[in-house]
């Protein structure tokens, strides 16, 4: 039963879907803890689970090599693994404390994970099978992702008792609770929504689209990304957007090397538009830094954003010297060097421009720090190339569309080899390009006047859910004795 449930859960993300599968899919693994016969055998659920659903969902990092998804896949299923031992315990509580139990010991899981180890890991969590799901975006911008993801456990946790006792229907109240208070607040989102402005997203890709071609690769990636602006018409656009990896190393960053800034600097003139562009900047033999550079329509470079979220083992090794043993870090011969914070570029017509890099997509702890420093428009720049024509980028591209709709704000997502695409608001797509290819994706984005209740709030579903996971687990820890918990379930 619960191997199911991680493959159900695994199945309900991009590229396959429809995201609501997540739903059964966590039924299926909370029922089978509702039925554990202790710690013991909720450790092995956990286990089953974890390794089944992360092994589903993240596969396409062994594009990297093996190296780089098992050892990822073991920490992640460490998590339920832990949680299926800990709630494995309380089996034979009534409906009511073991449902508060199951929902709660969920939230503290994924908030420990979502910053644990090495700054956490958000891929995988339930709220992002839904970005599918309009209703589920919507619910987003008032709970966020992580609220989302509660509300699902909720429900599956509510179905794991019905299995055995159908009179707990009731335990489900809260979800459409929840939906209610959202509806609320939906009520009153007549935001002036001034006019839009046209943003172009080079997609230039490089030279050989998911391989490494040494030793000129971001050079000609450069040079192709530079050559499919140069088609854009003068006047037509407000803002380029290259991707992350378009410029950079030795040889193509437009702070350390003129020729390129200049002529970058020429096409912003030329067009009478902002360029950002993303750059992988050496510093020295050892260190390096990952930035996101803009430059004004005049062609001068105004400012940068530095990513504050390296990938450990992929743009930088932890504890570098206990690792030095295994051939394939030698990859990673220089730690990148984290940003301090975030930076908002005032565009003008409204726009002001927050962004961040690649895996700090992933969490909406980094774009809710953009907003809250005054961006009104968001940009991801991304480089997925390694990831061949995997699920990854459709994924990310689920991702970021929770941050849409999350923030209540319009996201550029740029992607070297693709996917790109401009997403609304509303967490809907626009254009969206393809994998490997060399396009210009346009699209609209506009500065809104107020951001969304979440952008406010933030993770607090989560936070209220945790906790009363954590006050139900106090209160309720004295010895259990052994009972039916069905029979407890239809007093």
């Amino acid at each position: 039963m619960v191997v199911a449930g991680g493959v159900v859960s695994a199945l309900a993300f991009p590229r396959i879907g429809p995201g609501w599968l997540i739903l059964p899919g966590v039924a299926l693994f909370l029922t089978g803890l509702r039925m554990a016969a202790g710690r013991g055998q909720g450790l092995l659920f956990g286990g089953l689970y974890g390794v089944t659903f992360f092994g589903g969902v993240i596969w396409w990092l062994s594009e990297l090599g093996l190296i780089a998804v098992i050892p990822l896949v073991i920490v992640q299923a460490a998590y339920p693994t832990a949680y299926g031992w800990w709630l494995g315990r309380h089996s034979q509580r009534p409906a009511g404390p073991w449902f508060l139990l199951a929902v709660g010991g969920w939230a503290l899981m994924e908030l420990i994970r979502y910053r644990f180890p090495f700054n956490g890991f958000e891929w995988g969590a339930a709220g992002y099978a839904l970005s599918d799901q309009w209703w589920a975006r919507d619910l987003a911008s008032v709970y966020g992702t992580t609220g989302v993801t509660v509300m699902v456990v909720a429900a599956a946790a509510a179905i794991a008792v019905m299995a055995r006792a159908p009179r707990s229907w009731w335990l489900l109240a809260p979800v459409p609770v929840l939906v209610l208070v959202s509806a609320l607040t939906w009520l009153d989102s007549g935001d002036d929504l001034p006019a839009g402005q046209t943003v172009a997203v080079v997609q230039g890709s490089t030279p050989c689209p998911f391989e490494h071609c040494a030793p000129d690769e971001r050079l000609r990636t450069f040079q192709q990304h530079l050559a499919l602006t140069r088609t854009i018409e003068p006047g037509s656009v407000f803002l380029v957007v290259w991707s992350e990896g378009s410029t950079g190393s030795s040889n193509a960053d437009p702070v350390q090397n003129p020729e390129v800034g200049e002529a970058i600097a020429a096409e912003a003139r030329r067009i009478g538009a902002w360029i950002l562009v993303g750059s992988d900047r050496p510093l020295n033999e050892t260190h390096w830094v990952n930035a996101n550079v803009l430059f004004d329509p005049e062609g001068e470079i105004v400012g940068e954003y530095q990513k504050q979220h390296p990938v450990p083992f992929g743009e930088y090794i932890p504890f570098r010297p206990l690792f030095d043993w295994i051939p394939d870090l030698d990859q990673v011969p220089r730690d990148m060097i984290p940003g301090e914070g975030p930076v908002v570029f005032d565009l003008g017509e409204g726009i002001h421009l927050g962004s961040v890099i690649s895996f700090e997509g992933g969490f909406s702890r980094y774009i809710r720090e953009q907003v809250a420093a005054g961006a009104n428009v968001l940009a991801v720049l991304t480089n997925e190339g390694s990831y061949g024509t995997t699920p990854g980028s459709d994924q990310f591209i689920g991702m970021t569309r929770m941050r849409a709709a999350e923030m209540g704000l319009d996201v550029i997502h740029a992607a070297v080899t693709g996917k790109s695409t401009v997403i609304s608001a509303d967490g809907s797509l626009g254009e969206v390009s393809g994998l490997g290819t060399q396009e210009i994706v346009y699209g609209s984005v506009a500065g809104r006047t107020s951001a969304s209740l979440y952008a406010t709030v933030g993770d607090a579903l989560m936070g209220f859910a945790a906790l009363t996971g954590v006050i139900t687990w106090w209160r309720a820890r004295r010895p259990l004795v052994a009972s039916d918990p069905e029979t407890d379930e239809e007093e």
